[in-house]
């Protein structure tokens, strides 16, 4: 490849970075233009590549973007699809236009995601189900079928999931990132096959209903994998038949019917006369599961009276004061924005001095202070093995010593 074609494709690349850019900050090609002083023409041609942006414009784009220069620069093509797919979606969601920039975060953090992976050359191992079936079957049974599947293929057996979020990125390759979405929203999902299959959550939602979102993104995963998904919830709207097959998964892939059968059984012979709502309470915590999910999946198993929870709840029944009163401390939610194993692959990137301090703290969201403290929790006591695994270790002095002069 001549130098004149290597230069025309580093032009075409940087283009289609900053019409992304520009589309995810929501400026039109007209505004940008005005705010650089050249004609529209002129962007119009810097975006597709037909000409080279100068240094001093490429600062000042990426500061009207919210970018950083270095990300712009990147050689990769940007994940395109991914933003792409979700303007489908966003039609018919609430608060879009809040949404807009949550997406192009999720697109940002699945690229830097990307790049780590490239800088420490320790590609992903995806294990990508196949994507099942479910033509020719009611939704409630797709999803059902589709869980029981997926328990199968990983070995997991028929009892709770205690590590959801780690069994999604460890054991089958999703990037799940945090976000703080709008209060209606649930979680999103999107697949790209430069950047694979991308989930995010609401981290200002409770614990349970976290683990049900992740859940049911999982879902939309493994059967309707190239279609990007904004999970609503319902409230009074009717529920359409993909996200009916999401929310059967989810039940199914987090209560199992044989394994919550048995358990529930075994609550039956240690109380013949029948489950106390103390009982249903356990139950659910076991299962990491809210106490509503845990009473309307054992009344679709039938193993417990139709209407139980609507009589509970008329009744007064407040799940947070039955805990308290059972001594069952609520989960914390997750907050982390970043995949555990995103961090490990931004420390090693530095402690291998393959990015500066600065760069560090911009792939952890966090300033130079809070890089380092990131840094040294995780140094002290974990590291990568060439294998992608996490062992108990001591820091390594050359890691130590480098720590202490970017400290110093």
């Amino acid at each position: 490849m001549t130098d004149a074609s290597d230069t025309a494709m580093a032009s075409s690349v940087l283009g289609r970075r900053l019409q992304a850019a520009r589309q995810e900050r929501g400026l039109t090609q007209a505004e940008v233009a005005a705010e650089m002083r050249m004609a529209r023409t002129t962007l119009v041609a810097i975006e597709k590549g037909e000409r080279r942006v100068r240094p001093e414009e490429l600062v000042e784009l990426a500061r009207l973007y919210g970018r950083q220069v270095n990300e712009l620069l990147r050689a990769t093509p940007p994940a395109e699809a991914l933003s792409a797919q979700f303007r489908v979606a966003l039609t018919s969601a609430p608060e879009s236009s809040t949404l807009q920039p949550l997406i192009g975060e999720l697109q940002l953090l699945a690229e830097d995601y990307g790049e780590l992976e490239r800088i420490t050359r320790r590609p992903s191992s995806h294990e990508y189900p196949p994507v099942y079936a479910t033509e020719g079957l009611r939704p409630e049974a797709a999803g059902a079928d589709a869980a029981i599947r997926e328990r199968i293929r990983l070995g997991l057996g028929d009892g709770p999931i205690l590590q959801l979020r780690d069994l999604m990125e460890r054991d089958v390759g999703l990037r799940v990132f945090g976000l703080s979405l709008p209060s209606a929203v649930a979680g999103l999902f999107a697949f790209d096959e430069e950047v694979g299959g991308c989930v995010g959550f609401n981290i200002n939602h409770p614990n349970e209903r976290q683990r049900w979102s992740l859940a049911h993104e999982y879902g939309h995963a493994v059967t309707t994998r190239t279609r990007a998904e904004i999970t609503v919830l319902a409230g009074y709207r009717r529920i359409p038949a993909n996200e009916r097959l999401a929310e059967a998964f989810a039940e199914n892939f987090l209560m199992p019917s044989s394994g919550l059968t048995r358990r529930f059984n075994d609550l039956i012979r240690s109380s013949p006369e029948g489950p106390t709502p103390a009982d249903l309470v356990q139950l659910s915590d076991i299962y990491q599961v809210s106490v509503q999910a845990m009473i309307l999946r054992l009344e679709g198993l039938r193993l417990i009276p139709s209407g139980t929870w609507d009589e509970l709840e008329a009744a007064g029944f407040s799940a947070n004061e039955a805990k308290t009163l059972l001594d069952i401390g609520g989960r914390e939610p997750d907050r982390s924005r970043l995949p555990r194993h995103y961090r490990y692959l931004a420390v090693e990137a530095y402690v291998r001095a393959l990015i500066t301090e600065g760069q560090l703290a911009r792939f952890l969201r966090t300033d130079r202070l809070g890089a380092r403290e990131t840094v040294q929790e995780l140094m002290s006591r974990l590291a990568l093995t060439n294998l992608g695994e996490v062992t108990r270790v001591e820091m390594d002095p050359l890691f130590q010593s480098r720590l202490e002069r970017s400290a110093g």
